[in-house]
């Protein structure tokens, strides 16, 4: 028998399998992003039900199989139920679950995006800093942590924005979300973000746009 895997991590994405079961995707800090299948999850009384649901953090207790993980125990310290309640915090959470499954790899050290998708959901549930400021910084962190920014923004902007984003680029990741920016200062710090995005081609999201579509009011 194979020896149990031990991880630390969060569930990305849960989809059915078979009659009964759930294919996860988990984003670990120990082996960055896998498969794992929770057998019976699906089934009433199972004692994985809870752990098979999108933003659930905890420690998951792993068998390795030849092309996947098999589930074989979890100690789960955060669902983030608060945001299943609020439709706007849920689409947000699911847009940075989205990008973390894009950008992450299997068998690559997952600890910094882990972390980020951890502290940027925790900002979320916090009344005194605006969603759209914790996607910005999101983004952007995200940018850093895969080597696709520039130390400066990319065009002219005021001094408040110009250390906005020096901040966040410099910042650790448990320190990120420590404050808040006026408007004006909000609308010159996407313009850069997304400025950005676009010169590094990152892809669109469906979640993004389910978002968009959302706050523009159709």
């Amino acid at each position: 028998m194979r020896d149990c895997v031990v991880v630390t991590g969060m569930v990305l994405r849960a989809a059915p399998s078979g009659e009964g079961d759930k294919r996860l995707v988990l984003l670990t800090r120990e082996r960055g992003k896998i498969t794992v299948f929770a057998r019976g999850a699906r089934r009433p009384g199972s004692a994985f039900m809870a752990a098979g649901r999108p933003f659930t953090f905890g420690t998951f207790r792993l068998y390795e199989g030849r092309e996947a993980y098999n589930l074989q125990g979890v100690d789960i310290s955060a669902y983030f139920q608060e945001l299943s309640e609020d439709m706007e915090g849920a689409c947000y959470g699911s847009y940075f679950l989205e990008v973390a499954e894009y950008y992450t790899r299997e068998n690559l050290d997952g600890t910094e995006m882990l972390t980020l998708v951890y502290q940027s959901l925790r900002a979320l549930l916090k009344e005194s800093i605006p969603n759209l400021l914790v996607r910005r910084v999101f983004e952007l962190k995200t940018m850093v942590i895969n080597g696709e920014y520039t130390e400066e923004p990319p065009f002219s902007v005021s001094d408040s924005a110009c250390y906005t984003w020096e901040y966040v680029i410099a910042a650790p990741l448990t320190k990120l979300y420590t404050f808040t920016v006026t408007d004006e200062v909000m609308e010159e710090f996407g313009r850069c973000v997304d400025d950005t995005l676009r010169r590094f081609g990152h892809r669109a999201f469906h979640s993004l746009e389910i978002l968009e579509t959302m706050n523009s009011g159709y």
